[in-house]
C-alpha cells in the first residue's frame, strides 16, 4: 500500500483528500503545517506528499526546498490556488514533481497522483520494454530484437525523458529544459528535428508515430 502524506492547513480539504485517495487504496497520514510535515518526511518514509504552498510555520516552497536540500528524492506534488506562472516555475525549479492549481477536480488530482508514482516506479528500473525495443537505462543502450540501436548521448536522453514521462504531454519549452537545460539556448525547431531523427531510430516501419506522438499546437506524448 502506498503512503501518502498530505500537507493541508485547511480541515475540511485535507479530511476530503485523505478520503478520497484512500478510496483508491493508498494509506494517508495529514499533517497541518509546514514545520511538523518537514519532521515527520525527515523520520519516515512516504512514497509521495502532497503540500500546499500556503501553511503555517513554514510555506510549503521552503518544506521542498529543505527536503531538496537534504537529498530526499521523495516525490512532491504542490498544491496551490495562485495560478501565476512564476509560483508553478518555482515550485518545480526547487525540486516540485508536479503542481496542481486549486480548484482542481479529485479526478485530476487522482491522475496526477498516480502519474507521479508511475514514473517514480518507472525511476527504480534498469530496463523499459516497449514493442520490440528494449531501453537499458544500465548500459545506456537500446536494442530492437536484440540487436543494438545506434543513439547518440543526446538521443538517449531524449528517449530517456520520453520514457520517464510516459502517457504525458511534453511541451517543447519542457523538452528544452529536461533534454538540453534551463541556460541552454536552443529553438524550438532544434526539438522537433531531433524528434524526427528519434523517430526514425524507433518507430516501426511505416509508422511515423507509433510511439512518440504529435499533440497538435502543445508538444508530444511518448506511447509506450
Amino acid at each position: 500500500m502506498k503512503r501518502i502524506l498530505v500537507v493541508e492547513d485547511e480541515s475540511s480539504i485535507a479530511f476530503t483528500l485523505k478520503l478520497d485517495l484512500e478510496s483508491e487504496g493508498y494509506e494517508v497520514e495529514i499533517e497541518p503545517d509546514g514545520e511538523r510535515a518537514l519532521k515527520r518526511a525527515k523520520k519516515e518514509s512516504f512514497d509521495l506528499i502532497l503540500l500546499d504552498v500556503m501553511l503555517p510555520r513554514m510555506d510549503g516552497f521552503e518544506v521542498c526546498r529543505q527536503l531538496r536540500l537534504e537529498g530526499s528524492s521523495m516525490p512532491i506534488i504542490m498544491l496551490t490556488a495562485k495560478s501565476q506562472e512564476a509560483e508553478k516555475v518555482l515550485g518545480l525549479e526547487i525540486g516540485a514533481d508536479d503542481y496542481v492549481t486549486k480548484p482542481y477536480s479529485p479526478r485530476e488530482l487522482r491522475a496526477r497522483v498516480k502519474a507521479v508514482l508511475r514514473r517514480t516506479e518507472e525511476d527504480d528500473i534498469s530496463l523499459y520494454r516497449f514493442g520490440d525495443m528494449e531501453l537499458d537505462f544500465e548500459r545506456c543502450e537500446l536494442r530492437r530484437a536484440g540487436k543494438l540501436v545506434e543513439l547518440t548521448a543526446l538521443d538517449f536522453k531524449l528517449l530517456t525523458t520520453f520514457v520517464r514521462n510516459s502517457g504525458r504531454v511534453l511541451t517543447r519549452d519542457q523538452l528544452l529544459d529536461l533534454v538540453w537545460g534551463p541556460i541552454t539556448f536552443v529553438t524550438d525547431r532544434v526539438v522537433d528535428n531531433h524528434v524526427v531523427t528519434l523517430r526514425k531510430k524507433i518507430e516501426p516501419e511505416n509508422s511515423e508515430q507509433q510511439y512518440i506522438v504529435s499533440v497538435r499546437g502543445m508538444g508530444y506524448r511518448f506511447d509506450g
